[in-house]
């Protein structure tokens, strides 16, 4: 079970990130905008049954609750920590779920493979690191062209400087891969 080593402010007002210190998940992020998408796991779905969630993120050692700007955070803390604690440790998931998540972009020429895999690595090392820290991260939904489409998770998903200058900062940094890369987020 894990347990809670930190809460972070993150840069958005409405969220917290909870540093933990057992993984939740094998590098395998769960991110829901709304109960309905969090059916299927019991941690999300306990979580938005608290008034006032929005937004649950979670991926390894940490999790990010996003509320309305509604709650007292101090009332509002005290409810995430039961079912935080009450859920399985990675350690105890199949590693099955692991290699099923990690079916990502399909469809994709060995040449657009190649430039996504490129971008990727990029992310990973150079942006998504920040996104972290702040109870955050970006997912790509697809590469079409000259296009490339992610979302915001966590606290990033609901942060205004998000979609304006973290957005512009991405682009700028893999148009030194790609000159005409254009970043869209969905």
């Amino acid at each position: 079970m894990p347990k809670i080593a930190d809460i972070e402010d993150t840069p958005n007002p409405n969220a917290k990130k909870f540093v933990l210190r057992e993984p939740l998940t094998w590098g395998i992020a769960h991110s829901y905008e709304n109960a309905e998408q969090a059916q299927g796991d019991a941690l999300a779905r306990a979580l938005f049954a608290i008034p006032h969630v929005t937004n649950v993120f979670y991926v390894d050692r940490w999790l990010t609750v996003t509320q309305d700007g509604q709650a007292d955070w101090e009332i509002l803390l005290r409810q995430i920590a039961p079912p935080l604690r009450g859920t399985p440790a990675a350690s105890e998931q199949s590693a099955a779920a692991v290699f099923e998540a990690r079916a990502s972009v399909a469809d994709l020429s060995a040449e657009d493979r190649q430039r996504l895999d490129d971008i990727e690595l990029v992310l990973d090392q150079e942006i998504r690191p920040y996104l972290q820290s702040d109870g955050g991260d970006l997912h790509v939904l697809g590469l079409t062209g000259n296009q490339l489409i992610v979302h915001y998770q966590g606290a990033c998903g609901t942060c205004p400087s998000s979609i304006s200058g973290t957005l512009q900062g991405i682009e700028n940094r893999l148009r030194t891969l790609e000159p005409d890369i254009e970043v869209i987020a969905a």
